[in-house]
């Protein structure tokens, strides 16, 4: 069993871990017990009622988090010609366009958040599978971050700038989502995590059976996990 700090342990006498809070009481919660020292990422995690060894029971989705995420995202876009000179006007981190960038992506460079990808580019794209699928950095039709047309990448270049977040089930059943830093306010989380719930409740695959979300919590970085009521949580209203 992990051993944890004085600093986790007095942080988690705060919390009844018996208890299941509204999603604003373990909001409240999560700032109060976040002890680190610097601005603490807020997670939210959800074990879901799904089977991910099923393929019509996968759960993937994107939500753009209307408060942000409180960091700076960097995009590289896939993109030739006029959609290579629109993503780079349009605030493109990295921009590639030819073997050489393509090359260096295959020898192992990542050094980016999100993804975005012209149509036409995802004949080379797709040969870079291995070193970007298991960064979460491969673009994909269910994720919505490949278009045919370039007038729509300033569009998803600023959405991806401002808080657009892929969330998608693992292994054991589980979505694991950064809902925003602790520096801020309990309405801007309040309502990040109000979206999240909206996107997670519409990606709900048709061949789930039973309850779909089965448990809640949220922490912020190294500090303890509060559970959240499902039932509370699936009730909150989400202001598009």
């Amino acid at each position: 069993m992990a051993q944890h700090g004085k600093k986790y342990n007095e942080a988690a006498k705060k919390v009844d871990h018996d208890k299941a809070y509204s999603p604003v009481e373990a909001l409240q919660l999560v700032k109060a017990t976040s002890y680190a020292k610097f601005n603490a990422t807020v997670e939210a995690h959800f074990r879901l009622g799904v089977d991910p060894r099923q393929a019509d029971q996968q759960v993937r989705g994107v939500v753009i988090l209307p408060a942000g995420l409180g960091k700076v995202v960097r995009v590289m876009v896939f993109a030739q010609g006029e959609g290579a000179r629109l993503a780079q006007d349009s605030g493109a981190d990295f921009v590639v366009s030819d073997d050489e960038g393509f090359k260096k992506i295959q020898d192992g460079w990542t050094d980016w958040d999100v993804t975005i990808a012209m149509a036409d580019m995802m004949g080379k794209a797709g040969r870079l599978g291995k070193v970007l699928g298991p960064r979460g950095l491969m673009p994909s039709p269910k994720a919505g971050n490949i278009t045919q047309n370039a007038d729509d990448l300033p569009r998803m270049i600023k959405e991806a700038k401002a808080g657009r977040v892929e969330f998608r089930v693992d292994k054991t059943a589980g979505v694991h989502v950064p809902i925003g830093k602790t520096a801020f306010s309990e309405q801007d989380l309040r309502a990040n995590f109000a979206a999240l719930m909206d996107a997670i409740k519409k990606a709900k695959p048709s061949a789930a059976k039973g309850t779909y979300i089965r448990k809640i919590s949220l922490a912020a970085t190294m500090g303890p996990g509060v559970k959240v009521d499902p039932n509370m949580a699936q009730s909150m209203e989400f202001s598009a």
